[in-house]
């Protein structure tokens, strides 16, 4: 008497369920936003890199030029334009997270915590090198370093030193983003945390200056390696306890 009601068929029923992006497409993600950022603004190369410049000017004034200058005040001179530029950037990088909430905004994003680290830590990688390409070639100049004979080593010595600095200072940067004052605490708990580096590297270039070969460079490459598998095993197993609190 009654017939059967039909009921229409669940057409989403046999669809794929979306899946979140991927631990690498996450990073990418991340590390895409802030070079986008910082292209349309060029606000963290630039100060940063004015900064180191003047640093290193400011280094070849205050000391005669001359070879036992060149081996003795470059290396210091590189490094320390290289770290004071490096905080710089990474204080102006977290700044922009607390602009608008976007800090909000990126911990609710599907993007695990060591995806955002690693993505930010790659940002702020590919700002002190790009800094670096700037502070190099004029502290060779002021200086008279022969970037053709030497500039290789250094440049694999900063490659080393600089990917522990990014790492360390993204982890720290991000503890101390909520604070008031972020540049100093930051500056405060860095530079101490970066002196095996700092001095590793500045030991490490003096020697290339003096003609060491590579070989004699194992022991400050191990130190640089090591501060920089500490660095981002810290990050990744602390990154999300810090930014999640």
């Amino acid at each position: 008497m009654f017939g059967s009601v039909s009921t229409p068929a669940n057409h989403d029923e046999h669809e794929p369920v979306p899946r979140p992006p991927g631990f690498a497409a996450q990073v990418v993600a991340v590390l895409a936003k802030d070079l986008t950022i910082e292209v349309r603004t060029r606000e963290i190369v630039t100060t940063s890199g004015f900064f180191g410049v003047l640093v290193s000017l400011m280094a070849s004034v205050a000391y005669a030029t001359g070879t036992s200058t060149t081996s003795r005040v470059a290396p210091g001179t590189i490094w320390l334009a290289v770290a004071f530029a490096s905080v710089l950037a990474l204080g102006r990088t977290w700044q922009r997270e607390r602009e608008d909430a976007a800090f909000v905004g990126m911990l609710t994003a599907p993007v695990s915590r060591p995806a955002l680290f690693l993505g930010k830590a790659l940002g702020v990688l590919a700002f002190v090198l790009t800094i670096e390409c700037v502070i190099v070639p004029v502290v060779a100049l002021v200086f008279h370093v022969d970037l053709t004979q030497f500039g290789p080593a250094i440049a694999l010595l900063l490659l080393l030193g600089t990917v522990g600095v990014a790492a360390a200072g993204t982890l720290f940067g991000a503890m101390t983003v909520r604070t008031r004052a972020r540049d100093l605490v930051l500056a405060s708990v860095l530079f101490p945390l970066l002196s095996p580096t700092l001095i590793s590297g500045v030991a490490a270039t003096r020697e290339v200056l003096a003609g060491a070969p590579l070989s004699e460079l194992r022991d400050y490459a191990v130190l640089l390696l090591a501060f920089d598998a500490i660095a981002i095993a810290g990050g990744l197993a602390m990154f999300g306890a810090l930014v999640d609190d």
